[in-house]
Order: C-alpha cells, then sequence, then structure tokens
C-alpha cells in the first residue's frame, strides 16, 4: 500500500482495484477524521459531483469559502494524483509530487475528480506532529489553483461568483509569480483599472467567452478578485454560457 511518504503515483486501475479490494484508498489513514465537515458537505451536495469535468475548481472553491482542508483524488492522465488542499491561513497543498509544474497542459484540461475524503495529513507545524508529512511534500496552493483555472477542464465561470456581477482586479498577479499568458496577461493588467462585466470582458482583443471566465476564475481563487453586483457596469452571465454549461435560470 502506498503512503504519503512515496513519491510514485498509482495508476487508476491499481488505485480502482485496491478501493473495490478493501473498501478504502490507498493514501488514506485510519487514525484521521472520517468524514468532512458538515457546512463543507452540504455546501459540496450543491455539485452535481460525476456529471460535470469541471467539478474540481468547484470543490476546491468551496474548501476555500469554508477554509477546510480536503484530501482530493484527481486522475491526471492514468495516474492517481492525492492533493491535500490547506486553504486556511496556511494556504498550501500537500502531494507526493509538485502537480502545478509537473502536470502536463493537455491532461489539465481533461484532469478528473474521482474522490474526495477528509485530510489524511497535517499542515507543517499542526500539533499532532505524527501526521506531518515530509516538509518538502507541501507546496504553495496559489500557483495550483492558478493553473487548475486557466488550464483545467472548467469553461465556464464559477458559481459563486457568476450572475449578475462586475469585475475589477486588485492586485496584480504578476507580482506574487502567476503569470497569465497572452491576451490574458494585458487582460488582468486592465482589470485592474475598470469595472466591467464578463461580456465586455470577453469582447477584448485576444479573448473569448471561455478565456475571460478563466481568468476570473484565476484571479477569484488567487483572492484577487473584486466582484460588485450593483455597480453600474454589471451585467448577467452571456446566455451562452448558460446554454452551454446548464447554469439553469437568470438569477
Amino acid at each position: 500500500m502506498r503512503d504519503f511518504e512515496d513519491s510514485t503515483l498509482w495508476r487508476i486501475s491499481a488505485f480502482e482495484k485496491h478501493r473495490r479490494e478493501t473498501g478504502n484508498s490507498g493514501y488514506s489513514r485510519l487514525d484521521g477524521p472520517t468524514v468532512l465537515p458538515t457546512t463543507l458537505t452540504a455546501d459540496l451536495n450543491k455539485i452535481n459531483l460525476g456529471e460535470s469535468d469541471g467539478d474540481t475548481l468547484e470543490v476546491i472553491a468551496a474548501c476555500l469559502r469554508h477554509r477546510e482542508p480536503a484530501l482530493l483524488y484527481l486522475q491526471h492522465q492514468g495516474l492517481v494524483w492525492p492533493v491535500t488542499v490547506f486553504p486556511g491561513t496556511e494556504m498550501l497543498y500537500h502531494c507526493p509530487r509538485d502537480m502545478a509544474n509537473e502536470a502536463s497542459l493537455p491532461g489539465l484540461g481533461e484532469l478528473r475528480l474521482i474522490g474526495l475524503e477528509p485530510p489524511g495529513v497535517r499542515p507543517p507545524g499542526h500539533w499532532m506532529h505524527e501526521r506531518v508529512a515530509h516538509v518538502e511534500h507541501y507546496r504553495p496552493l496559489a500557483p495550483l489553483l492558478w493553473a487548475l483555472a486557466l488550464y483545467g477542464p472548467r469553461k465556464a465561470v464559477l458559481s459563486e461568483i457568476g450572475g449578475v456581477a462586475a469585475y475589477r482586479a486588485m492586485n496584480n498577479p504578476e507580482e506574487s509569480g502567476l503569470t497569465a499568458p497572452g491576451a490574458l496577461g494585458s487582460a488582468a493588467q486592465r482589470l485592474r483599472r475598470e469595472s466591467v462585466s464578463l461580456r465586455e470582458i470577453s469582447q477584448w482583443p485576444g479573448l473569448t467567452l471561455e478565456r475571460a471566465s478563466r481568468l476570473l476564475n484565476a484571479l477569484y481563487l488567487a483572492s484577487g478578485l473584486l466582484i460588485t453586483r450593483s455597480n453600474a457596469a454589471a451585467r448577467n452571465e452571456p446566455g451562452l454560457l448558460r446554454n452551454l454549461f446548464g447554469r439553469g435560470k437568470k438569477r
């Protein structure tokens, strides 16, 4: 059985076989919590897991809102990456491998969430030191969130920031080492100067509805997005987004 100190990742076939035969994952810790917090679970129940390939980003966004850690099993090109997010004051993630830098862009585009559990490890400095893993397996969370937003499977804005809204960037992401390529970088800088709707952003040079949505998701997860509902520039999401991605009725 693998554990959190092993840098070798499960193949999806071996992971699924082990889970069928034992009823648990190869990374579970029996001495830890067995269920996620009820407030986080209630929020996650609103997400239709398994129906959309964009679930990963919604799940992580829910963890951020509640500041609750969780262990996500992510399928990336035939391998299972166990990623534990710590979205509280630590803003770290734990993984045997550096997903933010080692995952391929095509693989991120097809990323699938195949499991979700309470965290099996604790962050560095926690008083339960016996459940703190090797320090080299902990990494800053922001670069991973940035990569998942820009290159992951989700093409629509997160439900938390959608609807009637105007958006403005609160800081320069490049100062935190978060780089948006090409026209996305120019758009991020322009968003620091004005509050605009998703519809307007999607019409900027080099952007589309999908690329604009990805940029807003990235800025939001990096705590760099100001969302206003009453601004004169606030508009509802373009109807195309709701039709393509099943966002439902207008809010």
